[in-house]
């Protein structure tokens, strides 16, 4: 294998509680908005959790383009899909077009189509569980009214890997084309993954991200079993609140969200913008238990350590960290205890912050989305807050760190890292740079 390339991220894209795209999310992130509310997409009167965060008012024939990613004189990809067509998507396919075709816009491939060959060009779309939705209302035709009922686009609806498989039939992406299915570290892996896919000269562009949307009566029923979930109902946009004293479990959320990635070559071949280098990627298990992080956040630690070592960085360079904190009362702890073994006697000079308290819990998505959180970040100098950090948990608070509580801050950082963990003890660390 010869030397390295470098990768950078030329293109984004998402669908998030907080916004349609990439700058009314990011707007939202900035002003301390809370996207959590009531269940609208189901009776939720019977569950102990009655809240989410929702996309309000996605529109399946959004207008993207024109582009013409088969060539100049084909036939123009100008919506996510013709109305026909939607009822073969899966709701996260729906979200994953979107933030897919953002992502596409803002690159400005489609003006260098043919200078990149498609079989150079992939993807890693990370889901965590798929059509699940689809899945319950499929089960339920089928009880009252027989199998005869059950749609033939059913299975492409629910597959995990259609998301990826979609953006790669609809933009032409013949390299690649890969679906990581980690639980919440889904889609950090899969853009971790997709760097390495570049870095070994596999392809020059990947589009990385995830997509999740499981806000039904088996996603809010399941996690609510396993007493995962906030019943802050009466207070919802206080729901969601990491670090905090006062927590009782995360949000639901559902959303998607897509990175380009590119050599550096490629990229300063064509003058693209480029908004941050990816230069480290860990990726550990904790090996021990179902739904518990290790003590210490053992596993979470490694993961940080090899993307900083990978960068060649120290930590007294690292000036934000997008923490996984879910709001979940074991998790957080020992996320933070893991953050401040990193920052060691550097703890001053971090930043740290749960963009979760806002959007809710992506799940699979969640990875990709605090990963574009974080490159804007760095782009912007805003580090997002962790809002309704009213009273912080006592076993946070005395290990120092600066948890950004309520509102924003403007700080300029060169490097910044986003944290993703899941269930079975996986867990992901993406150490970006400033452009």
């Amino acid at each position: 294998m010869t030397a390295k390339q470098r990768v950078v991220v030329t293109g984004l894209g998402c669908v998030t509680p907080l916004g349609l795209n990439v700058k009314s999310t990011w707007d939202g992130l900035i002003h301390s908005r809370s996207a959590v509310g009531p269940i609208t997409f189901f009776d939720s009167s019977q569950f102990p959790c009655k809240i989410a965060a929702e996309i309000k008012n996605f529109d399946t024939a959004t207008q993207y383009g024109p582009f013409h990613p088969f060539g100049p004189d084909s036939e123009a990809v100008t919506a996510i899909a013709p109305p026909k067509d939607i009822r073969r998507l899966g709701r996260f396919v729906q979200l994953t077009l979107a933030a897919a075709l953002e992502a596409y816009q803002d690159s400005g491939l489609d003006a260098v189509r043919s200078k990149i060959p498609a079989d150079r060009m992939g993807t890693n779309i990370g889901v965590g569980m798929g059509g699940l939705p689809e899945i319950e209302a499929t089960h339920i035709d089928v009880l009252e009214k027989g199998p005869r009922r059950i749609s033939p686009f059913f299975i492409p609806q629910v597959i995990a890997n259609m998301a990826a498989g979609q953006v790669s039939m609809l933009l032409n992406l013949k390299a690649q084309q890969l679906c990581t299915v980690t639980a919440c570290a889904s889609s950090a892996h899969s853009v971790g993954e997709a760097m390495r896919v570049i870095q070994r000269g596999e392809a020059d562009v990947m589009f990385a991200g995830g997509a999740e949307s499981t806000i039904c009566k088996l996603g809010i029923g399941g996690f609510g079993a396993m007493k995962a979930l906030s019943t802050a109902n009466e207070s919802p946009e206080k729901a969601s609140r990491p670090f905090d004293k006062n927590r009782d479990g995360f949000v639901m959320a559902e959303g998607a969200a897509v990175l380009v990635l590119e050599s550096l070559e490629s990229a300063q071949k064509r003058g693209a913008k480029i908004y941050a280098e990816i230069v480290g990627y860990g990726a550990t298990a904790d090996a021990y238990h179902l739904t518990s992080p290790a003590p210490e956040g053992e596993g979470g630690y490694r993961a940080m350590s090899f993307a900083l070592n990978e960068a060649g960085i120290d930590a007294s360079q690292l000036g934000y960290v997008n923490a996984h904190a879910t709001s979940t009362p074991t998790g957080d702890v020992e996320e933070a205890r893991a953050i401040a073994k990193l920052a060691g006697s550097h703890f001053r000079n971090l930043h740290v912050s749960a963009t979760k308290s806002m959007t809710g819990h992506l799940l699979g998505a969640a990875g990709a989305a605090e990963a574009l959180f974080t490159i804007k970040a760095l782009e912007t100098g805003i580090i997002p807050p962790t809002i309704n950090l009213d009273e912080i948990d006592p076993e946070c608070e005395k290990l120092g760190l600066n948890f950004t509580p309520h509102k924003a801050v403007e700080k300029k950082i060169t490097y910044a890292l986003s944290n993703s963990f899941g269930f079975g003890g996986t867990n992901a660390s993406i150490l970006f740079k400033k452009a």
